[in-house]
């Protein structure tokens, strides 16, 4: 009977036959112990040469790294396993032997594992990581099926920015410019008056020289956008939406966040409401701890991660002076000089993981807006035309998956987060 590593629990006691990989082994004089991998989990397989006999043992005992084959065995529960389970071996089918795989058991650098990435994604650790990240990508569409938003995806190939065309990929487009997108926001608005209640999930591109263990050239984000929402209707879906993910992977990823000896305490702890501090509280805040930070400045990693450590759940930082935030942000009615809006500091030091804002809803402001940032008119004038024909009070946000992902996992540079990073000077494999 074939199976998978991950289902072997329905067969306990039954003969099964697995497709796997060899991860690594061991043997001691009459046993051989293999460490399987079939992409769904992994598992070891224990082969004594007086049950198999002197042709199995010896095919077993002479697999190389990475080779695959058919392995059959006997399922056994067994409480010291990761999995719970263990595969008495009877036979071994050799499909594929590999010779001199470059990534050892033995350790190596970063610039090495980076150039074999395509194999790196074998290992333990990232196979556990990219399983995190798809549960939370899993549990996105999950809260947003449920709470009633539409999937809606927005071009990647763009004639305009939405954050003025600073730091973009820049191509052309037949005859014209355009630039990859490094945000699907302004179209998801557009989606939001038509369908109410929207989310996006793609790829997002950003041309900063950065080199900081946050950033990457090409990311993706959900970017929900909501009609008749106001900013503290979006900032309540931003934290049952983290909620969600958080306890998602903490239910449904046990043995990914142990091969990561990810500490879940602190992820136990990330249950909505979130604590919020106003932008001109952070500020005092960080004076207080001896930060050289003024009052309109923005705010980098060491003081992202300086309030976050006051906290132990996602710590919003609201109401940012309108010149440091993007020109489609609604002012605060009460003092113009902040805007409606939010980011969401993760705790453990791994920075903003959401940006989220009321939108400008008034057209004459907007295009006052469109004067301060030298922004085109008639570029822009498909987004103006969402503020002539009904416009409505709405709000939205955008989630970094890789940095979530990152914090999640315990994982110190998004680089691993992602299955083909794309950095600075890093356009391989």
């Amino acid at each position: 009977m074939k199976t998978t590593i991950a289902k072997v629990g329905k067969h306990v006691g039954q003969a099964v036959t697995i497709g796997a990989w060899l991860a690594n082994k061991r043997s001691s004089g009459k046993i051989a112990f293999l460490q399987l991998r079939d992409g769904t989990g992994f598992i070891q397989g224990v082969v004594v040469k007086a049950e198999v006999g002197e042709d199995v043992f010896k095919t077993a005992k002479e697999l190389t790294q990475e080779s695959s084959i058919y392995v059959t065995g006997v399922v056994r529960e067994d409480e010291r396993a990761p999995s719970g389970y263990e595969l008495t071996v009877t036979s071994v089918e050799i499909i594929h032997e590999a010779i001199d795989y470059p990534i050892t058991p033995k350790e190596h650098g970063t610039e090495f594992l980076m150039d074999h990435r395509h194999l790196w994604l074998r290992s333990k650790r990232q196979h556990a990581i990219m399983k995190v990240r798809n549960e939370i990508i899993r549990a996105t569409y999950e809260f947003f099926n449920e709470q009633g938003f539409a999937k809606v995806d927005p071009p990647i190939l763009t004639g305009s920015s939405a954050e003025g065309t600073t730091n973009l990929f820049h191509t052309k487009y037949f005859d014209e410019d355009a630039y990859l997108s490094q945000s699907g926001q302004l179209y998801m608005e557009a989606a939001a008056m038509a369908l109410g209640k929207v989310f996006s999930f793609g790829p997002t591109f950003r041309a900063e020289k950065s080199k900081t263990r946050r950033h990457l050239i090409e990311f993706w984000m959900i970017e929900p956008e909501m009609a008749f929402m106001d900013h503290e209707d979006s900032l309540k879906v931003q934290e049952d939406y983290v909620t969600h993910v958080v306890q998602s992977v903490l239910a449904n990823c046990k043995q990914e966040l142990a091969a990561l000896q990810r500490d879940t305490s602190k992820l136990e702890k990330i249950v909505a409401p979130f604590p919020r501090i106003t932008y001109d509280e952070a500020i005092t805040m960080l004076q207080k701890d001896g930060y050289e930070i003024e009052w309109g400045e923005d705010f980098g990693a060491p003081h992202e991660t300086a309030i976050a450590e006051k906290y132990e759940k996602p710590v919003f930082i609201t109401h940012y002076p309108a010149k440091i935030k993007a020109f489609y942000m609604k002012p605060d009615p009460q003092r113009e000089e902040v805007v409606l809006c939010a980011d969401l500091i993760a705790p453990e030091g791994y920075g903003e993981i959401i940006g989220g804002s009321q939108r400008i809803d008034d057209e004459e402001l907007l295009k006052q807006r469109y004067d301060e940032h030298n922004l085109s008119e008639e570029a822009y004038r498909w987004y103006l035309d969402l503020r002539r024909y009904g416009s409505v009070p709405h709000s939205g946000f955008g989630l970094g998956l890789e940095r979530t992902v990152a914090w999640m996992c315990g994982v110190e540079h998004v680089r691993e987060t992602i299955p083909f990073p794309r950095l600075l000077n890093r356009l391989y494999p």
